[in-house]
């Protein structure tokens, strides 16, 4: 039974400073809202600072401009960035669990998982259940396949990644050339090269390469439910939300951001430093970092046909504007 932990032992493994009782003990984490008087919180964004007062949390995890009003309602721990400080706080947390629980521990690889005797699996990661792990894959060191994971023939999976349900590494990117009796498939001759550290969300599809590879490079956080398409290319600690389609031979730069449901229409390129708005569509590559969004705004119901209505009639508005121009330039 978890018994949970002592406010002091979270400062001894992670840091801040402690501004209250070290020996006061919390047994779960959770929201400022849901905390009760035996969970550790944190307040992460200013505009959150109204349930600071009321929460019932044990202790609040908070930014030194806030310990004043941490402190009028009980026990605080004081960190720089109370946000990266939780996320790493998930970490120790998860693991001492682990260590306290009287579970026996996984297979390394589960008895239902397939795995071709070429493969290369590193003795220290982890295949889950009904994944398939195809001839010559590679699997790095801390490694995790969650469940029904695969990773098709040759592909390569760095250390330290996670691969949540349903994500199909290394399928066929879609290659077809017209002919008079019908589409001809073009064979996929490239791999999929995953570095390390890269977490990739449920049921999300990352296509080989047809002649080159496609590559996911170090760092890099994937959503649920995205497509990355043959011969892409994402730059290291780029992070990408759910449903996000990505055509053939896209390029991403490093530290990029792309917002849920946005779209490229590949042979594309964005430099590092480019943070796409959620359903953007991406048609052109962008060469100067900063944020781009392309985006209709909601609006009531009406107001938007409305508004789509005019947009129909911009081009030839333009073209009567011009005219209107042109005429006033010959008076």
């Amino acid at each position: 039974m978890w018994q949970g932990v002592e406010l002091g032992e979270v400062v001894a493994a992670l840091g801040g400073e402690l501004h209250g009782d070290p020996r006061r003990r919390v047994t779960g984490l959770a929201s400022l809202q849901s905390a009760s008087d035996h969970d550790l919180s944190f307040l992460s964004q200013a505009k959150w600072q109204a349930q600071l007062a009321t929460s019932r949390a044990a202790c609040v995890i908070v930014a030194p401009d806030f310990l004043a009003a941490a402190q009028a309602r009980g026990d605080c721990l004081v960190v720089d960035n109370p946000y990266l400080y939780y996320a790493r706080l998930t970490q120790w947390w998860v693991q001492r669990k682990l260590e306290d629980s009287d579970q026996m521990p996984e297979p390394r690889i589960h008895p239902s998982a397939v795995v071709a005797p070429s493969a290369q699996v590193h003795p220290s990661a982890q295949i889950g259940p009904l994944c398939v792990v195809e001839a010559g894959a590679v699997i790095g060191a801390h490694t995790r396949l969650v469940s029904r994971v695969t990773v098709a023939h040759g592909c390569v999976i760095g250390e330290r990644c996670i691969l949540h349900a349903g994500v199909v590494i290394g399928a066929d990117g879609f290659g077809f050339a017209p002919s008079p009796e019908g589409w001809v498939k073009i064979e996929q001759l490239g791999i999929v090269r995953i570095g390390n550290e890269v977490d990739i969300g449920a049921n999300t599809c990352i296509d080989r390469g047809a002649l080159d590879d496609t590559v996911i490079e170090d760092g890099v956080k994937l959503d649920n439910l995205i497509q990355i398409a043959h011969n892409c290319r994402i730059g290291r600690n780029t992070a990408i939300a759910g449903c996000v389609g990505m055509a053939g031979s896209t390029i991403i730069g490093a530290n990029c951001t792309v917002g849920g449901q946005a779209g490229f229409v590949g042979h594309l390129t964005l430099v590092d430093g480019v943070h796409i708005s959620a359903r953007t569509m991406v048609s052109r590559s962008i060469l100067k970092p900063g944020r781009y969004s392309g985006a209709f705004p909601m609006d009531e119901h009406h107001a938007w046909e409305k508004n789509a209505a005019t947009l129909r009639q911009l081009a030839s508005l333009r073209d009567r504007i011009k005219a209107l121009e042109a005429q006033a330039k010959g008076a």
